[in-house]
């Protein structure tokens, strides 16, 4: 399968390096090549996105187009931050799926009620990541078609 057609900016929040480094992993065992920056919490996601911080240089730190989100995380946990995220009109537009360790129901309601664009559970086996990556990037840069802003 040739992916993605469209390579954009992925944002990823995790507090955890083991996940981080295997979703590196799953990204290039699908020989992606989109640009991936790692933030481990909810304010560094927001200072990136809100430039500012260690993220003040514009055109270092460009809009992501897409933006994977755990929800539990130190500092500002994920539910806050994608509160923020889509409450604001220049961020509401970039896609957020939520991937997380939490099965909980309340947590996929309420992600989704926040506005939330997917809610993922993160798979156990890498085996299973390397094939949720594949969908995502198949789903996010191939079907959809994302706002001009984020391509």
């Amino acid at each position: 399968m040739n992916m993605p057609d469209k390579i954009v900016t992925i944002l990823i929040a995790d507090d955890d390096p083991d996940d981080r480094m295997m979703i590196q992993d799953a990204f290039d065992e699908n020989k992606l090549a989109n640009n991936l920056v790692f933030v481990e919490n909810g304010e560094e996601l927001l200072d990136y996105l809100f430039n500012r911080g260690d993220y003040t240089d514009q055109l270092k730190y460009q809009p992501p187009g897409l933006v994977l989100l755990d929800l539990n995380m130190p500092k500002l946990d994920g539910r806050e931050a994608l509160k923020e995220i889509k409450s604001n009109a220049s961020l509401s537009q970039i896609p957020v799926i939520i991937l997380t360790t939490s099965q909980a129901e309340e947590d996929i309601c309420s992600s989704y009620s926040l506005g939330v664009n997917s809610f993922i559970t993160k798979p156990i086996t890498f085996d299973s990541l390397v094939n949720i990556i594949k969908s995502l990037a198949y789903y996010w840069f191939q079907i959809v078609e994302l706002p001009p802003a984020l391509k």
